[in-house]
């Protein structure tokens, strides 16, 4: 009854910035965490980045200083804005939250997943 649902992939210049966007919906008590994964042709999935309740934010290293992750003040919508983008940034970005749908127990949940494409 949980639905995370990715929008703002597409293709971009090498330098460029793209603003990702996540919603999450349905039958939610709380979000402990929302965050991004990635998925390149021929690799295995890898963090980006995270944000758990509290405000706290943690980036992989191959990120820092170029990504910036926030929620938003219901919690609902993490967003992943990304700057100076690079070839090897290319791949299908996937939103990720861990979500108690009743008080007593919690679970992971992930989105169908959003292609970022960055080439000249």
């Amino acid at each position: 009854q949980v639905q995370l649902v990715e929008s703002g992939g597409g293709l971009v210049q090498p330098g460029g910035a793209l603003r990702l966007s996540c919603e999450a919906s349905g039958s939610i008590y709380s979000i402990n965490s929302m965050g991004w994964y990635r998925q390149a042709p021929g690799k295995q999935r890898e963090f980006v980045a995270t944000v758990p309740s509290g405000g706290s934010t943690y980036y992989a290293d191959s990120v820092k200083g170029r990504f910036t992750i926030s929620r938003d003040s219901g919690e609902n919508t993490v967003y992943l804005q990304m700057n100076s983008l690079k070839p090897e940034d290319t791949a299908v970005y996937y939103c990720h939250a861990n979500v108690n749908p009743t008080y007593d127990y919690n679970m992971d949940y992930w989105g169908r997943g959003t292609l970022v494409t960055v080439s000249s």
